[in-house]
């Protein structure tokens, strides 16, 4: 497992993924919604770079847009 962890590019989470971050927060509380932060910046890091975003927990992500999930379960 270290192997294949260690071969996988670590992306930033910068300026723009806290802005995409942010504004999707801000309309999931309009929704009634509560999401935890580091969840909304993990999809913020893989929404702003193209990336789709394995999971075994969907439930935590299904709620975001322009998010790319697949499913590890």
């Amino acid at each position: 497992m270290r192997e294949v962890v260690a071969g996988l590019p670590v992306l930033p989470y910068g300026r723009r993924a806290a802005r995409w971050h942010a504004a999707e927060r801000a309309r999931l509380a309009r929704l009634g919604r509560s999401i935890p932060f580091e969840d909304g910046q993990i999809a913020a890091t893989a929404a702003i770079h193209d990336g789709i975003l394995l999971t075994a927990n969907r439930k935590h992500f299904d709620f975001f847009e322009g998010l790319q999930l697949e499913s590890w379960e």
